[in-house]
């Protein structure tokens, strides 16, 4: 399986699952009993889970611009 496609469903997730997920893998990659493949698989994971989170960060902050913008006419 290639690494989009184990990834693929981290693009539907919403920030909350996304960062707490995110926050799970560095606990268990700090814990550093993982095997080798597992660890690079798990960093794949995350690099992917975290840009979903600055994503949807992005978004709500284009958003808050967006309503700063309109509140100032």
């Amino acid at each position: 399986m290639s690494e989009e496609n184990r990834n693929e469903d981290v693009a539907q997730l919403p920030y909350e699952a996304a960062r707490d997920e995110l926050v799970g893998i560095v606990r268990a990659m700090e814990a550093g009993s993982t095997p080798l493949e597992e660890t690079l698989a798990m960093w794949e994971r995350g690099e992917a889970l975290a840009a979903r989170c600055q994503q949807i960060l992005d978004q709500a902050e284009a958003k808050l611009s967006k309503a700063a913008g309109e509140g100032a006419n």
